[in-house]
């Protein structure tokens, strides 16, 4: 049996504009690595449903698929920001 190696990825939270890096089993799925970069970043338990994750600039739509389904590679960016537009007053 072999043991899949940890991928390290880079998650920005736009929300406090800072950068966690995590090195991650290709088998962790996207909605857990964001809800840990969330904690990570914020000091804070916030509900993953409120936040969205994007890779390449394109948002990822299936959080259940695994770092590996989406083949990231190691060293990978990812950016979570807020679900929905927050307005400018």
């Amino acid at each position: 049996m072999t043991v899949a190696a940890p991928i390290r990825v880079r998650v920005t939270v736009t929300d406090v504009w800072d950068t966690v890096t995590f090195e991650v089993s290709p088998e962790l799925t996207l909605r857990e690595l964001k809800a840990r970069a969330l904690a990570e970043a914020t000091g804070r338990t916030l509900d993953p449903a409120g936040w969205a994750v994007k890779y390449r600039g394109a948002p990822v739509l299936d959080e259940h698929v695994t770092v590996s389904g989406l083949g990231l590679a190691d060293g990978a960016p990812l950016i979570v920001l807020p679900a929905r537009r927050i307005p400018v007053r």
